[in-house]
């Protein structure tokens, strides 16, 4: 299929992007072209910034030649534009004026100055959306400030989970890690696409466009897992450990079992054969699972009869025991084995730490044509590259062009977008009104959208609370007999009350939620705003009752294993059957169509598998770091809201519904940045580069320790004119006069030095101090913060509303992340409709069985005798 047929049926075909942005905003709109829209990029004379950052193909530093750009610009197309003159600024309104979307990451008076600002624009085009991505936010105490990646994964929290064990008494030898290749500037755009996407859907119902602003600071600080809740909880701080979860300091195991962390084949290379931390895992992730599996590889003495006694297994000698028989069975193979294989086989979350470009290469990914083959004419080659997301079938991801060239399309969008008529305002469709909420106490963009929510765990189920947020009722549904897992995580809101934990000076006491299934603070995090209904699917009844609630939903979404809906009697085939508007977003693993078939997955072996674990750590002969936390999980939640709002989009505007089967791995893939790039046009194959910045060049960058218990600051110095200012700070003048530290080339060709050199005058500094000092001053930092530094101290993410109170019903008034996007018409409200936190079990049965559904009051009362509901 051509790349113009692809976006003929792309999710966003006919929809219009006009792109100003660098590294803030380049992943927001390769991901609206990959949908199908039509990109164009801005780019002033000489071209983006980016086409800049390395690598470049055959090392050639040429503004065609950069990867970074072919990356994350491909799909769109290029004009060059002077706004500073007359004719640059007319062109660009007669573009604005027939767009959809302007993407925007300048400064906040840039286009304003110049007469091409939002409130310009809307004026010319009232059903624009304009989107804006800004490392702060475009008000409040750090607005002004200057970022990084580097920078931005420090202050949001990320480092600070990410990175190698402590020694024996707890001293960290090593700095914290980021995670490699524009982390920070990717979950920006990812949840900008959300706001975008919401945006869209409301356009297509009301023609009303609005100003959208995302925070990439606050972005990133709500992407952390388990170190918030932990905090508001228990007020307990997490720690780092290799290559596994970061957790509390009585959960922190020195060694770490091999079930829980990565573990070294014969050759070198690592593979993680992982057991989910979480209770209630049974089955698959049982001890006498992992018996059988030893057995048949006649692991050391695991015939023994001994370990078929339950009781005797669950000893902690003969827990470490078959603990050590499982590392040496891993350290017995080499990597191309794939002993991981064997793991999947047998029913467990196993997976190989890849590097990026091992999956190029992989038949599964090759069926699922998450890759793509892509010619460069004009260099008479072809490359490999990422393509997609999910497998959307009948709705292609895009397959071209590959990124322009300078200016490449200057005359033909211009040309083509003049004869492009304006927009027509939709007629006004009536929408769904809450009986228990009339009329709506909030403007949502999602108004009067309905969703069946069959997920579990966050890699699925968060994605319902971006759809709750913006105003969908997303109704979650499960049964006692298979209860979310999430709803029995560790920790959660402490029974002596929030008061107690805010005024606590050391963590709180560890309690029992006495079987209730509605204390888990994992569960709150993933499932604000949503109702909940108790159905037993494994019942005639149950059955019945989900097909009624299909017929007048327009969304389904669930995270089950591959295949399990078929099973179930709910294949896409049946659901058109049933409602042939839904659209079904269903995600697994490594998804449903290919070749692995049915295995399970979370997000660490994810993250192995699709190669940001390896992507996570300092140089070899370090090992990987990985990031410690299951980072794609809340990716896995992103990628989903992204997929629904997609398909939703393109229900409203064609009447016709979808299934996309999306995979967490894959979310992944997207990730890994220039990578794969790199080792198909320049042979390279990936090393990791620990917090130093190769591509936008920078000396120093890095993770320096400062006073305090383990307490770091992140600087990144681009120019030397920031290593001046950096120099004067610290008030250190030798440093300015040492002459292997003269230039930006030098310090870049001497960087263990210039670290070491650095680090030896930060150790003296408070680093908040040196923090606002060297902000001042106009040069990046930012201070690694933990989960108690962001919710409690950090002033940015106060002034952006970060944290919202929502009342449980169980729990009382408990804080929840909002989301990162401002909303100028649709304010979003991580409350949702039902205005509340996570929901109890089965709280909504009443209403959605007896007010949606119809049912008597009698009726409700013998399906839940029988155990239906």
């Amino acid at each position: 299929m051509s790349a113009d047929s692809d976006v003929a049926s792309g999710f966003l075909a006919g929809v219009r992007v006009l792109e100003l942005a660098d590294e803030v905003g380049e992943y927001c709109g390769k991901l609206l072209a990959g949908l199908g829209a039509d990109v164009v990029k801005v780019e002033p004379p000489g071209g983006e910034v980016t086409r800049g950052y390395g690598p470049f193909y055959r090392d050639d530093p040429h503004p065609n030649r950069s990867l970074y750009f072919w990356h994350y610009n491909f799909g769109k197309r290029s004009v060059s534009l002077d706004l500073d003159t007359p004719g640059g600024r007319e062109a660009f309104l007669d573009l604005a004026g027939t767009a959809d979307v302007v993407l925007d990451t300048r400064h906040r008076s840039y286009l304003s100055d110049r007469g091409l600002g939002f409130e310009d624009l809307r004026r010319l085009n009232p059903g624009l959306v304009y989107s804006r991505i800004t490392p702060f936010g475009d008000d409040g105490p750090w607005a002004d400030w200057k970022a990084s990646d580097l920078v931005h994964l420090a202050l949001g929290g990320l480092m600070m989970n990410c990175g190698y064990d402590a020694d024996p008494s707890g001293h960290y030898e090593l700095p914290p890690v980021a995670p490699q290749m524009w982390q920070a500037y990717a979950i920006a755009g990812e949840l900008a696409t959300i706001g975008i996407l919401g945006a869209l859907n409301h356009v297509l119902e009301t023609g009303v466009g609005q100003l959208l602003t995302t925070s990439v600071h606050q972005a990133v600080a709500a992407n952390t897992e388990v170190d918030v809740p932990e905090w508001i909880y228990m007020r307990r701080l997490l720690y780092r450990q290799t290559g596994r979860h970061a957790f509390p300091r009585e959960g922190v195991d020195q060694k770490g079992s091999a079930s829980s962390r990565i573990v070294m084949t014969k050759d070198g290379r690592w593979v993680l054969p992982y057991r989910t931390y979480l209770p209630n895992d049974s089955g698959h992730g049982s001890v006498e699972n992992l018996i059988a599996l030893l057995r048949s590889f006649r692991a050391g003495d695991i015939d023994d009869p001994r370990y078929d006694d339950s009781d005797y297994i669950q000893r902690p000698e003969v827990v470490a025991h078959i603990d050590r028989l499982l590392a040496n069975l891993v350290a017995s193979h080499t990597f191309d084995r794939d002993l991981f294989r064997d793991g999947l086989d047998a029913g467990f979350a196993w997976a190989p730490v890849r590097r990026p470009e091992e999956n190029a290469v992989d038949p599964h990914w090759r069926t699922r044509e998450t890759f793509i083959d892509l010619e460069y004419p004009e260099l008479g080659e072809t490359f490999t590259q990422i393509r997609a997301k999910w497998v959307a079938p009948g709705i292609p991801w895009r397959s071209g062009p590959r990124a322009p060239l300078m200016g490449e399309h200057t005359a033909a969008v211009r040309e083509e977008w003049a004869r492009l008529p304006p927009r027509e305002r939709p007629p006004l469709r009536p929408v769904r009104i809450d009986p228990e909420h009339r009329p709506p106490s909030r403007k949502f963009a999602l108004t009067g959208v309905r969703v069946v929510d069959l997920t579990w765990m966050l890699a699925s189920a968060g994605a319902g609370r971006y759809l709750a947020a913006q105003g969908a009722e997303v109704i979650k549904v499960e049964h006692h007999t298979r209860l979310d897992m999430m709803r029995f995580g560790r920790t959660g809101p402490h029974p002596l009350g929030r008061e107690a934990c805010e005024a606590a000076d050391g963590p709180m006491p560890d309690f029992s939620s006495n079987g209730s299934p509605n204390r888990s603070g994992g569960f709150l995090e993933a499932n604000p705003g949503k109702r909940a209904i108790s159905l037993n699917l494994k019942t005639e009844q149950g059955k019945e009752l989900l097909r009624r609630l299909l017929e007048n939903a327009d969304i389904v979404i669930e995270g089950f294993s591959s295949g399990t809906m078929e099973r179930m009697g709910f294949g896409y085939e049946e659901l058109r059957r049933i409602n042939p508007r839904l659209v079904y977003v269903s995600q697994s693993g490594l998804g449903q169509q290919g070749t692995y078939g049915r295995v399970r997955s979370f997000g660490p072996p994810a993250q192995a598998f699709a190669g940001l674990t390896d992507m996570t750590g300092l140089p070899e002969p370090h090992p990987p770091a990985g990031i410690g936390y299951s980072y794609l999980d809340w990716w896995g939640a992103y990628q989903m809201a992204v997929a629904v709002l997609a398909g939703l989009y393109r229900q409203r505007a064609t009447g016709m519904g979808c299934w996309i089967d999306s995979s967490q791995v894959e979310s992944g893939l997207y990730l890994t940045g220039t990578a794969v790039l790199d080792w198909s046009a320049n042979g390279r194959s990936w090393r990791r580069y620990g917090n130093r910045s190769p591509y936008k060049v920078a000396a120093p960058a890095g993770a320096y320790r400062c006073a305090g218990t383990d307490r770091w600051i992140a600087i990144c110095a681009h120019s030397d004119s920031e290593w001046r200012a950096l120099v004067r700070v610290l008030d250190a003048p030798h440093l300015a006069d040492d002459p292997r530290l003269a230039t930006l080339q030098l310090r870049l060709a001497d960087q263990d030095y210039l670290d070491e050199r650095i680090e030896s005058v930060t150790v003296e500094w408070d680093p908040f101090v040196l923090m606002q000092a060297l902000q001042a001053e106009g040069v990046p930092a930012g201070v690694c913060q933990t989960a108690q530094d962001r919710y409690t101290s950090d002033p940015q993410l106060a002034h952006l509303g970060w944290m919202v109170d929502l009342e449980q019903t169980e729990c009382g008034s408990w804080p929840a992340r909002e989301l990162p996007t401002r909303f100028s018409e649709t304010p979003s409200y991580i409350g949702g409709p039902v205005d509340r936190h996570a929901p109890n079990y089965g709280e909504d049965n009443d209403y959605v069985y007896g007010t949606l559904l119809g049912l008597s009051a009698a009726e409700r009362a013998a399906l839940a005798d029988a155990d239906v509901i």
